[in-house]
C-alpha cells in the first residue's frame, strides 16, 4: 500500500458516507472503515512495513484518513438524528418541582392506627390464612353444622371443607392452638362473604379481631378495653354501650354501639361490632382449661369505622382506586 492507495481509499469512503441513505447503512460503513477490523486499521497495520524514510509522510496520511472519515461519519449521523421538538425553554435555575408520590391507602392507615392503639394496651398483632378449613372457621368456634352461618349461599366455599374465611375469629383459634395463656392479640385482615354490593356492603371487607385469655378476665375488662379504644380512635367525646346479643363463640354476648352527634344537633347510636366472653366450648376446643381460664373476644368492621370517622357514604369508594378520592387521605 502506498500514498496513492490511501488517497483513493479516502475518496471512496467519503463518497459512500455522503450517499448513505439510512442509519443502518451508515453504521455498516462505519464498521467497514472505522471498526476494530476496518480498513483504516489495516492502513495503520501497513505502517510497520513502510521504509523508514517514508514513515513520517505515510503516518500523517493515515491519521488524516482516519480523522476525515470520522468527521464525515459524525456529520452524516447528525443529519439523520430525530429532529428536536420545539417547546418551552426550561429555565434550569428555577427550583425543581417535586413529583407527586403515593401514600398508604386509607384502609392501611386505619389498620396501622388500630394496631398502634391496641399495642399501647399490651396487644400483639396475629395473622392467619385467608383460605381456611371448616374446623377453624366454624367448628372450633362452637358453630354447629346446622347453623345458618354455614350455609353455602352465605360463604365462598372452594370445596366441601375449604373456604375463604368469613371472619377473622379463625386467627383466635390458630393462636390458641399454639400458645398457652396469657393470650392478648388483635388480628386485622380481609374476610369474604357473598353479599350484594351496595353503598354499605361488599363481598370482601376488613375486620379486626381481639382476644384476651388469662386467669380472672371479666366482662368489666372487655367494657373498659372497648371504651378506651373508641375514645382513642374516634375522639374523647364518643360514648359506647353494650346491647345484649348472641354469638355461638361467646357467652354472654353483646353488640357494640357508639353514639354519634350529627351536624343538625341530633344523635344516633351506630353498631360497630360484636363482643363477649369466650364460650367455654371454644376454650375446650383448643385444649384450655375452661375452669381455670376465662377470656373475652371482639370483632369490628374496619370499613365501618373508616366510613364513620371520615364521613363516607359509599363503601365502594374504598376499593375503586380513584386517585381523586384517595389523595384526600
Amino acid at each position: 500500500m502506498n500514498l496513492d492507495d490511501i488517497r483513493a481509499l479516502k475518496d471512496k469512503a467519503l463518497a459512500q458516507f455522503r450517499q448513505a441513505a439510512t442509519a443502518g447503512e451508515l453504521e455498516q460503513l462505519r464498521i467497514v472503515y472505522l471498526g476494530a477490523k476496518g480498513k483504516v486499521k489495516d492502513v495503520f497495520t501497513w505502517l510497520k512495513d513502510v521504509p523508514r524514510e517514508a514513515k513520517r509522510e505515510f503516518g500523517a496520511m493515515a491519521n488524516e484518513l482516519k480523522n476525515a472519515l470520522q468527521e464525515a461519519f459524525d456529520a452524516k449521523a447528525a443529519t439523520m438524528a430525530a429532529p428536536r421538538k420545539h417547546g418551552p425553554v426550561v429555565d434550569v435555575t428555577l427550583p425543581g418541582v417535586a413529583p407527586r408520590v403515593g401514600h398508604e391507602h386509607l384502609l392501611t392507615q386505619t389498620v396501622n392506627e388500630i394496631c398502634e392503639i391496641f399495642a399501647r394496651m399490651g396487644y400483639t398483632v396475629a395473622q392467619g390464612p385467608e383460605v381456611e378449613d371448616e374446623r377453624h372457621n366454624f367448628e372450633a368456634l362452637n358453630i354447629p353444622p346446622s347453623h345458618p352461618a354455614r350455609d353455602v349461599l352465605d360463604n365462598f366455599y372452594i370445596n366441601d371443607d375449604v373456604m375463604l374465611r368469613s371472619q377473622t375469629s379463625t386467627v383466635q383459634i390458630r393462636t390458641m392452638e399454639h400458645q398457652r395463656p396469657p393470650v392478648r392479640i388483635i388480628a386485622p385482615g380481609r374476610v369474604y362473604r357473598p353479599d350484594t354490593v351496595d353503598a354499605t356492603h361488599f363481598y370482601m371487607f376488613h375486620q379486626v379481631e381481639g382476644l384476651y385469655v388469662d386467669e380472672g378476665v371479666t366482662m368489666a375488662d372487655l367494657k373498659t378495653t372497648i371504651d378506651q379504644f373508641v375514645r382513642a380512635y374516634f375522639g374523647p367525646e364518643i360514648q359506647s354501650r353494650f346491647r345484649p346479643s348472641f354469638f355461638p363463640f361467646t357467652e354472654p354476648s353483646a353488640e357494640i354501639d357508639i353514639l354519634f352527634h350529627n351536624a343538625d344537633g341530633t344523635t344516633r347510636w351506630i353498631e360497630l361490632g360484636g363482643c363477649g366472653m369466650v364460650d367455654p366450648n371454644v376454650l375446650e376446643a383448643v385444649g384450655y382449661d375452661s375452669e381455670r381460664y376465662t377470656g373475652f373476644a371482639f370483632g369490628m368492621g374496619i370499613e365501618r369505622m373508616v366510613m364513620r370517622k371520615h364521613g363516607l357514604t359509599d363503601i365502594r369508594q374504598l376499593f375503586e382506586g380513584d386517585v381523586r378520592f384517595l389523595h384526600q387521605f
